[in-house]
Protein backbone atom coordinates (compact mmCIF):
# COMPACT_ATOMS: atom_id res chain seq x y z
CA UNK A 1 0.00 0.00 0.00
CA UNK A 2 0.89 3.38 -0.93
CA UNK A 3 0.11 6.31 1.96
CA UNK A 4 0.98 10.15 0.90
CA UNK A 5 0.69 12.37 3.58
CA UNK A 6 -0.36 15.93 2.86
CA UNK A 7 -0.44 18.98 5.13
CA UNK A 8 0.05 22.50 6.08
CA UNK A 9 4.28 23.32 6.67
CA UNK A 10 4.48 22.05 10.94
CA UNK A 11 1.72 19.70 10.61
CA UNK A 12 4.25 16.97 11.34
CA UNK A 13 4.15 15.27 7.88
CA UNK A 14 8.25 14.19 8.37
CA UNK A 15 7.71 13.24 11.69
CA UNK A 16 4.47 11.02 11.07
CA UNK A 17 6.49 9.67 7.75
CA UNK A 18 9.61 8.55 9.20
CA UNK A 19 7.29 6.64 11.89
CA UNK A 20 5.24 4.80 9.63
CA UNK A 21 8.38 4.25 7.61
CA UNK A 22 9.84 2.85 10.75
CA UNK A 23 6.60 0.83 11.66
CA UNK A 24 5.46 -0.35 8.59
CA UNK A 25 9.39 -1.07 7.01
CA UNK A 26 8.91 0.51 4.03
CA UNK A 27 10.82 3.45 1.98
CA UNK A 28 9.39 6.63 2.19
CA UNK A 29 9.96 9.86 -0.11
CA UNK A 30 10.21 13.43 0.88
CA UNK A 31 8.64 15.57 -2.49
CA UNK A 32 10.03 18.65 0.00
CA UNK A 33 13.65 17.71 0.07
CA UNK A 34 13.52 16.96 -3.70
CA UNK A 35 12.37 20.58 -4.42
CA UNK A 36 14.71 21.69 -2.03
CA UNK A 37 17.56 19.97 -3.80
CA UNK A 38 16.04 21.71 -6.82
CA UNK A 39 16.28 24.61 -5.36
CA UNK A 40 19.72 24.35 -4.11
CA UNK A 41 21.45 23.08 -7.30
CA UNK A 42 19.94 26.44 -8.64
CA UNK A 43 20.96 28.99 -5.96
CA UNK A 44 17.52 29.65 -4.94
CA UNK A 45 15.56 29.22 -1.61
CA UNK A 46 12.50 26.99 -1.58
CA UNK A 47 10.80 30.23 -1.77
CA UNK A 48 12.35 31.44 -4.63
CA UNK A 49 12.08 28.71 -6.70
CA UNK A 50 8.40 28.74 -5.91
CA UNK A 51 8.04 32.38 -7.39
CA UNK A 52 9.61 31.03 -9.89
CA UNK A 53 7.19 28.28 -10.58
CA UNK A 54 4.28 30.88 -10.63
CA UNK A 55 5.60 32.05 -14.17
CA UNK A 56 7.61 28.15 -14.97
CA UNK A 57 6.04 25.13 -14.83
CA UNK A 58 9.02 23.42 -15.00
CA UNK A 59 9.84 23.43 -11.20
CA UNK A 60 6.62 21.36 -10.51
CA UNK A 61 6.09 19.27 -13.10
CA UNK A 62 9.61 17.55 -12.94
CA UNK A 63 8.81 16.56 -9.46
CA UNK A 64 5.24 16.03 -9.77
CA UNK A 65 6.16 13.61 -12.65
CA UNK A 66 8.60 11.81 -10.45
CA UNK A 67 6.13 11.43 -7.78
CA UNK A 68 3.64 9.82 -10.13
CA UNK A 69 6.44 7.79 -11.51
CA UNK A 70 6.80 6.26 -8.00
CA UNK A 71 2.89 5.70 -7.82
CA UNK A 72 3.15 3.69 -10.88
CA UNK A 73 6.02 1.08 -9.87
CA UNK A 74 3.38 0.43 -6.89
CA UNK A 75 5.84 -0.67 -4.30
CA UNK A 76 4.38 -0.41 -0.65
CA UNK A 77 5.76 3.26 0.34
CA UNK A 78 5.63 6.37 1.81
CA UNK A 79 4.95 9.64 -0.05
CA UNK A 80 5.52 13.14 1.69
CA UNK A 81 4.21 15.90 -0.04
CA UNK A 82 1.55 18.74 -1.04
CA UNK A 83 0.37 16.98 -4.32
CA UNK A 84 0.75 13.18 -3.81
CA UNK A 85 -2.35 12.77 -2.75
CA UNK A 86 -2.88 13.43 -6.50
CA UNK A 87 -0.44 12.16 -8.42
CA UNK A 88 -0.98 9.12 -6.85
CA UNK A 89 -4.65 8.07 -6.77
CA UNK A 90 -4.58 5.40 -5.63
CA UNK A 91 -2.73 5.42 -2.23
CA UNK A 92 -4.28 5.97 0.78
CA UNK A 93 -4.51 9.79 1.50
CA UNK A 94 -3.74 11.42 4.76
CA UNK A 95 -3.92 15.33 5.37
CA UNK A 96 -2.59 16.66 8.08
CA UNK A 97 -3.42 20.42 9.84
CA UNK A 98 -2.37 22.47 12.47
CA UNK A 99 -2.88 25.90 13.67
CA UNK A 100 -0.82 28.32 12.30
CA UNK A 101 1.27 29.57 15.20
CA UNK A 102 1.54 26.36 16.60
CA UNK A 103 3.01 24.63 12.95
CA UNK A 104 4.97 27.80 13.18
CA UNK A 105 6.33 27.45 16.57
CA UNK A 106 7.56 23.47 15.43
CA UNK A 107 9.10 25.05 12.18
CA UNK A 108 11.38 27.35 14.88
CA UNK A 109 12.53 24.98 16.92
CA UNK A 110 13.07 22.23 14.43
CA UNK A 111 15.49 25.21 12.62
CA UNK A 112 17.36 25.04 15.72
CA UNK A 113 19.03 21.15 15.73
CA UNK A 114 18.26 20.70 12.17
CA UNK A 115 18.23 23.87 9.69
CA UNK A 116 16.86 23.04 6.11
CA UNK A 117 20.02 24.64 4.54
CA UNK A 118 16.79 25.76 1.59
CA UNK A 119 15.33 27.86 3.96
CA UNK A 120 16.48 31.02 5.58
CA UNK A 121 17.03 30.97 9.47
CA UNK A 122 13.52 32.14 11.13
CA UNK A 123 14.17 35.01 13.97
CA UNK A 124 10.88 33.85 15.53
CA UNK A 125 8.21 31.44 15.75
CA UNK A 126 6.16 33.95 14.25
CA UNK A 127 8.03 34.98 11.46
CA UNK A 128 8.28 31.21 10.79
CA UNK A 129 4.56 31.31 10.74
CA UNK A 130 4.21 34.29 8.00
CA UNK A 131 6.74 32.84 5.98
CA UNK A 132 4.74 29.45 5.99
CA UNK A 133 1.41 31.21 5.13
CA UNK A 134 3.61 32.90 1.96
CA UNK A 135 4.81 29.63 1.47
CA UNK A 136 1.28 27.69 1.19
CA UNK A 137 0.22 30.85 -0.78
CA UNK A 138 2.28 30.43 -3.65
CA UNK A 139 1.69 26.61 -3.63
CA UNK A 140 -2.06 26.68 -3.60
CA UNK A 141 -1.50 29.67 -6.94
CA UNK A 142 0.77 27.21 -8.82
CA UNK A 143 -1.26 23.84 -8.05
CA UNK A 144 -4.42 25.84 -9.62
CA UNK A 145 -2.73 27.31 -12.26
CA UNK A 146 -0.86 24.09 -13.46
CA UNK A 147 -3.63 21.27 -12.11
CA UNK A 148 -6.73 22.79 -11.43
CA UNK A 149 -6.65 21.27 -7.81
CA UNK A 150 -7.16 22.66 -3.78
CA UNK A 151 -4.46 20.40 -1.86
CA UNK A 152 -6.95 21.78 1.13
CA UNK A 153 -9.96 20.17 0.40
CA UNK A 154 -10.68 17.64 2.84
CA UNK A 155 -12.48 15.54 0.43
CA UNK A 156 -9.61 14.75 -1.38
CA UNK A 157 -8.61 12.67 1.74
CA UNK A 158 -9.10 9.32 3.45
CA UNK A 159 -8.60 10.78 6.96
CA UNK A 160 -7.84 14.17 8.14
CA UNK A 161 -6.26 14.67 11.66
CA UNK A 162 -5.91 18.60 13.12
CA UNK A 163 -2.14 17.78 14.96
CA UNK A 164 -2.46 21.17 16.98
CA UNK A 165 -2.67 18.99 20.05
CA UNK A 166 -1.80 15.62 19.09
CA UNK A 167 1.92 14.24 20.02
CA UNK A 168 3.84 12.89 16.59
CA UNK A 169 3.10 9.48 18.14
CA UNK A 170 -0.06 9.37 18.28
CA UNK A 171 -0.50 11.01 14.74
CA UNK A 172 1.33 8.10 13.28
CA UNK A 173 -0.58 5.87 15.88
CA UNK A 174 -4.00 7.02 14.22
CA UNK A 175 -2.61 6.87 10.81
CA UNK A 176 -1.52 2.99 10.98
CA UNK A 177 -5.01 2.34 12.82
CA UNK A 178 -7.15 3.70 10.13
CA UNK A 179 -4.33 1.92 7.24
CA UNK A 180 -5.36 -1.22 9.01
CA UNK A 181 -8.57 -0.45 9.18
CA UNK A 182 -9.14 -0.01 5.16
CA UNK A 183 -6.12 -3.19 4.63
CA UNK A 184 -9.16 -5.17 6.41
CA UNK A 185 -12.33 -3.81 5.20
Amino acid sequence: MIITLTGVPGSGKTTAAKALSAALGVPWYSIGDLRGKMAQERGLTIDQLNALGEKEAFTDRDIDDYQAKIGERGEDCIVEGRLSWHFIPSSFKVFLDADPAVAGERIYRAQLTHRRTDEPVYGSAKEAADTMAARVASDVRRYQKYYGVDFHDHANYDLVIDTTRVPPEETAARILEAVRRKAGA
